[in-house]
């Protein structure tokens, strides 16, 4: 597979997931599949480390995390980073409405339902850094 370059370069992306097979075939996918460079945490106290250490471009959560949940690990990171300056995409297995809203009250921008559709999300890193990122 080749990789399609992002059109402002590759982004920084950190994964948080405790599920190993789906951290690797996210990161394969974004990495060797379209160029970006992928940072991995597999529990939410380390994924907000990371987030504040790296400061990446997207961060993908899961919310079902074995020590503190997805939502938790978004509030974090929003109390610690400015708004614009990473873009919160909350992966869940949960779709319903009260699902989405919670994720949104916890500074999500975004909610996909597993398993993510690969080329939603590659629609939606596309538009990362452009004004109208969030209508995607």
């Amino acid at each position: 597979m080749s990789a399609t370059p992002h059109p402002r370069g590759p982004l920084k992306v950190l994964l948080i997931e405790d599920n190993r097979d789906a951290r690797t075939t996210m990161r394969m996918l974004l990495s060797m599949g379209h160029g970006h460079v992928v940072h991995e945490a597999e529990d939410g106290e380390s994924g907000v480390r990371s987030a504040l250490e790296l400061r990446p471009d997207v961060a993908l959560v899961d919310l079902g995390l074995p020590d503190i949940n997805g939502h938790e690990v978004a509030r974090r990171i929003r109390a610690e980073l400015d708004p614009g300056s990473i873009m919160l995409i909350a992966i869940t297995g949960y779709g319903s409405e009260e699902d989405r809203r919670l994720a949104r009250d916890a500074g999500f921008d975004l909610h996909l339902v597993k398993p993510v559709d690969s080329a939603a999300l590659l629609r939606i890193l596309e538009g990362v850094g452009r004004d109208d990122t969030l209508g995607t």
